[in-house]
């Protein structure tokens, strides 16, 4: 996995990363056509038409990530529409597709981490991008995701970081798509600012966002179009798979979560808690350790194919991610984290 570097205004940054990245960019268009038929029932021109009624979302409430979406679609080579329904893709899908992401933050001996593995489709596992980008409105900020799309999980020069987990659901109404909100978030000064996204701007589908500060500040936020449900650490730890948990939240939305979302819930909890206790300083090594754990597999933390589940449900472990918000540093294991050989480790300068 390469980094690639995009810097310049939002138009330049857009138009450099669709060049990049286009036959990627191509390829997850024809990922997601598949997708919503599998889904929705829609091919990806009536997933087109879906998507236009996010314009007005964004642009009241993150207007110049539209600059760059143009600039991303002039450099791959297609239309505005396309990179518009990408970065709607959860809430056109209405989140139906889950996947199993299993996210936790971490403090530990002055530190402060995030990690997660993201669970998706297999036919999306060579259509991971790693950007590295340097914009005149925003510290720089590291995102890894999937190409055409302006971010997913990462972390930003002043310690901000952000994970995801899909939540499935069949609500969607006002705010900013997810994808939309992550990089909003990527482009945060401080947790306040990043939290506000959730809390003021809003989020249009169920997601949960687990934020993080250099500071050894956390939060996780099960977004919706209402009020968020707020998790806040127990002894330094937040940890998060596929369903909602927080009264606030599930009081509001109702989520249909897969069988397999809180047993690893409940496993990713005692490994942080037998293997990792207290105070004691920890490394990545020891966090992409537990990544790797395979109780219960297939479905497991570390998740691989299970030709039991219909083709459409198929996910397995695309990549995982261990960041160390005080270092400013992200390492990206693409691939399963317990056999990959495909690693890039990479930092940011303090802002």
């Amino acid at each position: 996995m390469q980094l690639t570097t995009l810097s310049g205004n939002r138009h330049e940054i857009g138009e450099a990363h669709g060049l990049a990245h286009a036959r990627l960019i191509h390829r997850s268009i024809e990922v997601y056509d598949r997708l919503f038929l599998d889904f929705v029932g829609i091919r990806w021109k009536a997933a087109r038409e879906e998507a236009d009624r996010f314009s007005a979302m964004i642009e009241s409430g993150f207007p110049e990530i539209l600059d760059e979406m143009a600039g991303i679609a002039r450099g791959a080579g297609v239309d505005l529409a396309d990179i518009l329904t990408l970065n709607c893709r959860s809430e056109i899908s209405l989140t139906r597709a889950s996947g199993g992401c299993s996210a936790f933050a971490l403090q530990r001996a002055g530190q402060q981490w995030l990690a997660q593995n993201w669970d998706w489709r297999t036919d999306q596992l060579h259509n991971v991008v790693a950007l590295k980008i340097t914009g005149e409105q925003a510290a720089p900020l590291l995102s890894i995701g999937e190409a055409g799309m302006v971010a997913k999980i990462g972390m930003n020069a002043h310690g901000i970081g952000v994970c995801l987990n899909a939540i499935r659901s069949r609500t969607c109404g006002e705010g900013l798509p997810i994808h939309v909100a992550l990089r909003k978030i990527l482009e945060s000064p401080d947790l306040k600012s990043a939290v506000a996204v959730a809390t003021r701007d809003r989020v249009c589908s169920p997601a949960h966002f687990l934020i993080a500060s250099a500071d050894g500040q956390a939060a996780g936020l099960e977004v919706h179009p209402g009020e968020p449900g707020r998790l806040v650490p127990e002894q330094g730890v937040v940890t998060h798979t596929n369903h909602l948990y927080a009264r606030s939240a599930t009081c509001q939305v109702e989520d249909f979560p897969r069988p397999d979302s809180r047993p690893r819930l409940a496993r990713l909890d005692q490994l942080l808690r037998d293997q990792l206790p207290g105070q004691l300083e920890v490394d990545e090594a020891a966090l992409f350790e537990i990544l790797s754990d395979h109780h219960g597999a297939p479905l497991s933390i570390c998740r691989h194919f299970n030709p039991d589940q219909p083709p459409e449900e198929r996910m397995e472990t695309l990549f995982a991610v261990v960041m160390n918000l005080g270092e400013r540093r992200l390492t990206l294991r693409h691939g399963k984290p317990c056999e990959t050989t495909d690693i890039l480790s990479t930092t940011l300068d303090p802002a």
